[in-house]
């Protein structure tokens, strides 16, 4: 073979690499979850239009507090869990470039040079000779020809992984601005706590003052006095939980920021957070799918079945290809003379015959792992849909819980004043205000702890209808 006609087989040599693909055909598996979301008197008006989808809200348009969201754009540059996940995702990209890489011929430049003395009894002249060689040229090295799809195969494989290492970071990110809105809340809940605790304290070191005073002039009794120092400690104690309460909370938060949040940033209670944007909780099949974890899931679903591919085409010969073209002389002042030109041509073909089933055995651990990654995939639709049923169950249900803990809170707070009302005239005993006292300070306390659970099914609900990975 000349060497035109040798370098003239590459185009073709191109053309038919990858013809032929072994990986079955890929088809989205259908969601083993209903059609629409759970119905009944827990979600009632909770699944309602309300505007456009959580997963095409970004975070920055759900999330309105101007303090809040500097925090989240802390986090997001600072975080070491989003990072670590930026980086994995990168490695795959660079992985996902070296098995594309395959797919072409490696060209090589090559100059060698050789000296060899060859002795008398194999010189073949009868006198020992030193042989010098000079060569120069460029080539191709082991370059299989991908007839059967084996390193396509792979480099689809390696793409899906890459994609789900990108959705991975996503998901990431949506669990992470979640998380922080949750401690920035839980924060607000426990400051507001905390100015409770204190100025029940303070209310309640006057009570107590103005019982002991009556105590000692005999128109109360020690019981009373004592009953009084009890609402003063359980208040003190109340504000020391709250205090360590928040500078936890605070730790927590800087934690996961991943830097020091700055006190101007911080918020003072839950009523001065701006209120959440509200969002349409659309359709399962169209939800569902958009999550981050899900489309990582399906993109290994699709990794895996491509790997078929490859397990499939071990079984067909595996041909490659070695080629170089240059010039060759003796001394290197003659390399480029007219005459001087080499080349080689080295076709190769691998036909496996006996390998004792290893390629059986590896096709069998490709369907198997396919069917794992199909398992793991619907899993993560049905954990997807109980978290969205579960969230949507809480929003059906917590407005009328708030309204009726408001209620609550506005009847205590007047059987209190009543109570201290009846005291003061001698009708009733400091014990009617005690229970009045504490009643209200749980029922204040448990309106806290509701506001915060409103607007934490709304950070909720936005994470599990994959609200968040997406920036405006």
């Amino acid at each position: 073979m000349t060497p035109l006609k040798a370098w003239s087989t590459l185009p073709l040599a191109l053309a038919l690499t990858g013809c032929v693909s072994m990986a079955p055909k890929y088809r989205t598996p259908e969601p083993p979850v209903p059609k629409a979301w759970p119905e009944g008197p827990s979600y009632r008006a909770a699944t309602g239009p309300t505007g456009q989808p959580a997963a095409d809200t970004a975070w920055q348009e759900f999330y309105l507090d101007e303090r809040l969201r500097k925090v989240l754009d802390l986090a997001l540059r600072n975080n070491r869990d989003l990072r670590i996940a930026a980086l994995n995702a990168e490695k795959a990209r660079a992985y996902y470039r070296i098995q594309r890489a395959d797919l072409l011929p490696k060209v090589n430049a090559f100059a060698q040079g050789t000296k060899q003395r060859l002795p008398a009894s194999v010189s073949g002249t009868g006198q020992a000779l030193v042989v010098e060689q000079d060569v120069v040229g460029v080539g191709i090295s082991a370059w299989e020809l991908d007839f059967f799809g084996r390193v396509r195969s792979l480099k689809n494989q390696a793409l899906e992984q890459y994609l789900a290492s990108e959705q991975a970071r996503d998901s990431v990110q949506v669990s992470l601005l979640a998380e922080v809105a949750n401690v920035y809340l839980a924060l607000a809940a426990d400051r507001e706590a905390l100015k409770l605790a204190q100025d029940t304290l303070v209310n309640q070191e006057a009570a107590y003052k103005l019982v002991h005073r009556r105590f000692e002039v005999g128109a109360s009794s020690e019981l009373d006095s004592y009953r009084a120092q009890v609402t003063v400690e359980t208040a003190r104690a109340d504000a020391a939980r709250y205090t360590r309460t928040v500078a936890m909370d605070e730790n927590a938060l800087r934690l996961l920021v991943g830097s020091p949040v700055p006190a101007e940033w911080l918020p003072e209670a839950l009523g001065a957070l701006a209120p959440l944007k509200d969002f349409a909780p659309g359709l399962p099949s169209e939800v569902l799918t958009r999550r981050p974890d899900i489309r990582m899931a399906e993109s290994q679903l699709k990794a895996a079945n491509a790997n078929i591919g490859a397990a499939r085409a071990a079984f067909f010969p595996r041909i490659s290809l070695t080629t170089s073209l240059g010039t060759m002389g003796s001394e290197l002042s003659g390399l480029f003379k007219s005459g001087s030109e080499t080349w080689a041509f080295s076709p190769q073909i691998v036909l496996p015959i006996f390998d004792t089933g290893a390629r059986r055995a590896n096709l069998k651990v490709a369907h198997a792992n396919r069917d794992i990654a199909l398992a793991q995939y619907e899993k993560a639709i049905q954990v997807a849909f109980r978290e969205v049923a579960d969230a949507l169950a809480q929003r059906g249900t917590l407005d009328e819980q708030l309204a009726s803990q408001e209620a609550l809170t506005q009847a205590l707070e007047g059987a209190y004043r009543l109570a201290q009302a009846r005291y003061g005239a001698g009708i009733d005993s400091y014990l009617s205000v005690l229970d009045a006292q504490r009643s209200l300070y749980a029922a204040q306390q448990g309106l806290i702890a509701l506001r915060q659970a409103r607007i934490g099914n709304l950070i909720g609900l936005y994470k599990v209808l994959g609200g968040g990975w997406k920036a405006s």
